[in-house]
């Protein structure tokens, strides 16, 4: 078999995150080749020539693909004329392309998980290796079941954070935009109309001023200030302890605290049932989970019950050492590893969190307007106040 060249993502032994390339016969081999040299991958995918754009494949179609590929097993249709109908009727031509590729793999005798992953870009590394274990376990149409329930939920959350968070955005967006307009274009004509009268400044017109000239001789500093800036939080964020120092700062936000909290837990829970459902071992499903979580801090918490494990721990006693989870989430995991449920404990956990979300995000727009109507009220005094005292004095003076 000809050897491939992969990139990779990878943890060292001190938790740096690596990225580099290597050559191997398969995913698999590239995998193990890369654990065998100390690493532990985080994300691998097969190098090739950069692909032109295409239309971004959302959630809600790769829960539907998943739904309908389960519905063609359980009528035991042909698999491979089954994806041929799924593909005739998409309609991103992305994932058109994808499940038509699929076809060809399959009828050229690959299985489900060799065909799916050469598309680790599309479905995840986690979607794929549940399936690979699904299928090893003969539990296909169930966990296919299962996981296109948790993509529609994920989907569904990710819709209404969004869209509460559009109300907030389009204030900062329409403040910004507003204040930028007046420094630049309203403050100086009043400026030049001070110094031609002689007119003694207050503290707040020279500050307000002083910021209007700065902005107006200085823009592109303030332009190449604010991409850098994005730029540097891009790049800090690729360093695993920053990444979790950020994590730390977001979760003492209080309600952002929650509402992170709530969606970590909800997608920790979520794979880590269909992992165990699937026949895939305690150790990678805790893995799975908690890089499936989202969270940095959630997922050094999943490193370390994953290192427990390893050394002999039952699953009640890991999960007491997880702070992050709740109390809630943690009796419920370790009760159902009593009864021998896990999984359907699991999903209890992520359907309680799921909901808590939803309500969350139902009420950003409550907790956040008051903010945002003080700020808009200091930043509309402050200019008003900067403009107007001169303006008063002035008066006094005529008078």
């Amino acid at each position: 078999m000809s050897t491939l060249t992969f990139d990779y993502k990878a943890l060292n032994e001190d938790g740096a995150l690596l990225a580099g390339s290597t050559t191997a016969r398969s995913w698999d081999d590239a995998y193990q080749r890369l654990s065998e040299s100390g690493l532990k991958p985080v994300r691998i995918k097969a190098a090739g020539r950069r692909r032109k754009r295409h239309k971004k494949i959302k959630l809600r179609a790769i829960s539907q693909f998943t739904y309908e590929l389960s519905v063609l097993l359980e009528a035991r249709i042909p698999l491979s004329e089954g994806l041929i109908s799924i593909a005739e009727q998409e309609s991103n031509p992305r994932l058109k392309t994808v499940i038509e590729d699929l076809v060809r793999r399959i009828e050229g005798g690959e299985n489900v998980y060799q065909s799916m992953s050469a598309h680790r870009d599309v479905f995840g590394d986690i979607y794929v290796e549940t399936i690979r274990a699904a299928e090893a376990s003969g539990k296909m149409i169930d966990i296919l079941n299962l996981l296109s329930t948790m993509l529609d939920q994920q989907a569904e959350l990710s819709k209404g954070v969004k869209g509460a968070l559009m109300y907030p955005i389009c204030v900062i967006s329409a403040l910004s935009l507003a204040v930028g307009f007046l420094l630049m274009f309203v403050i100086p004509r009043f400026a030049e109309m001070f110094a031609s009268r002689g007119v003694e400044l207050p503290l707040p017109t020279q500050i307000v001023i002083g910021f209007s000239t700065a902005l107006r001789s200085y823009w592109y500093l303030f332009l190449g200030g604010g991409f850098g800036g994005f730029w540097m939080m891009r790049r800090a964020w690729r360093n695993t302890a920053t990444r979790r120092r950020i994590d730390t700062a977001l979760h003492r936000i209080p309600f952002l605290r929650d509402l992170l909290k709530g969606m970590a837990v909800s997608r920790f829970a979520n794979v880590l049932g269909i992992g165990l459902r699937s026949g895939i071992t305690l150790i990678d499903a805790l893995s799975m989970a908690g890089r499936a979580s989202g969270r940095p801090l959630l997922e050094a918490e999943a490193q370390r019950m994953e290192n427990q494990v390893n050394t002999g721990g039952r699953m009640g006693e890991v999960l007491e050492s997880c702070r992050y989870l709740s109390p809630f989430a943690r009796r419920m995991i370790a009760s159902g590893e009593e009864a021998g449920q896990v999984p359907k404990m699991c999903g209890i956990v992520a359907r309680h969190y799921a909901r808590e979300v939803a309500h969350l995000a139902k009420n950003i727009a409550t907790v956040i307007e008051p903010v945002m109507i003080v700020l808009l009220a200091v930043v509309v005094l402050m200019i008003a106040l900067a403009i107007f005292m001169p303006m008063w004095k002035m008066a006094s003076l005529v008078g």
